[in-house]
């Protein structure tokens, strides 16, 4: 039995570059076209598995060239992809545009992941694991089904609530730790965005109503964390960024396999930042999430940030 269980998206990206973001009504020349295999699901799946997890993937894929495509790489990353439903018609598709600072904007085509339902999570899939993985880019009701699955077998369930959408606390019933960033523990709160280090470590208090422990990421600035232990600031790794996407998946797939291995959770998020650090660091979703190996390497000799 593995012991990481993600249910979520699995998308391709299709990522063009420009020298800034275009204005309403705008028309920009970009480069040529990528295409990297990603969704926030898939990426955190990956992130994990690369983290020195074992990881079992649950997710839906259409017909087209692109399910095969991402089946593939997710097979070459170790991942169990024995649970995941195939259906007729296109898979997921994120239309990812990236400016010369690395910034993107993203668009999501949801197409197969939508058709990921409820009765598709049983029960016997989530016996055993450690730590059940969840976002948002996947029908709500799947998302609170596989919680409640997870619950039930004993184990700690994360949600990475993205895209940010408002979460009832009834919604957040059967998730352990909560991971957010700034703008979706707003969304989250139904309030202002939380601004800075101390709005931040308030927000995550405010949370902490609903669920056991939060995580806040803030970008360059680090992250915040609170949980039945107290609370705490992880400030950033400070590199030369290329392309910012995907740096959060990697930040929660590393997460989530040093919290299955048994780590707290204040050093586990210094690994899942230098991880996130490092995905800025090269171009695409998948391709840019590192290795447990290539993490010690770069944390090595950092006594902090």
């Amino acid at each position: 039995m593995p012991d990481i269980i993600v249910v979520g998206s699995i998308n391709m990206d299709l990522v063009v570059r420009v020298q800034r973001h275009p204005l309403p009504g705008e028309t920009l020349l970009g480069s040529d076209y990528q295409t990297f295999p990603g969704g926030k699901g898939a990426n955190q799946a990956v992130a994990a598995a690369r983290a020195g997890g074992s990881v079992r993937m649950i997710g839906c894929l259409g017909s087209d060239s692109f399910g095969a495509q991402l089946l593939e790489g997710l097979l070459q990353d170790g991942i169990d992809t024995h649970w995941i439903k195939r259906v007729e018609g296109p898979s997921g598709v994120a239309f990812i545009v990236v400016n010369a600072q690395g910034q993107n904007s993203i668009i999501v085509a949801p197409g197969s992941n939508y058709r990921l339902l409820p009765e598709d999570l049983k029960a016997e899939v989530f016996r055993g694991a450690k730590v059940i993985l969840l976002q948002l880019e996947v029908p709500l009701p799947t998302v609170l089904e596989a919680a409640r699955r997870g619950k039930e077998a004993g184990t700690t369930v994360i949600l990475n609530a993205a895209p940010a959408r408002s979460l009832s606390a009834d919604a957040l019933h059967d998730v352990d730790l909560l991971v957010v960033n700034e703008f979706e523990a707003g969304i989250v709160l139904e309030q202002k965005a939380p601004q800075g280090i101390e709005e931040a470590l308030a927000a995550a208090q405010s949370l902490r109503e609903r669920v056991s422990s939060v995580v806040i990421t803030l970008g360059a600035e680090g992250c915040v964390w609170a949980d039945t232990s107290g609370q705490g600031y992880v400030p950033a790794f400070q590199v030369q960024p290329v392309d910012t996407t995907a740096a959060g998946d990697a930040f929660v797939g590393m997460l989530a396999s040093r919290l299955a291995k048994g780590e707290a959770l204040a050093p586990a998020l210094r690994w899942a930042s230098a991880a996130g650090a490092l995905a800025t660091t090269q171009e695409g979703a998948q391709p840019s999430l590192p290795t447990e190996a290539e993490v010690e390497s770069f944390l090595a000799g950092r006594s902090s940030p």
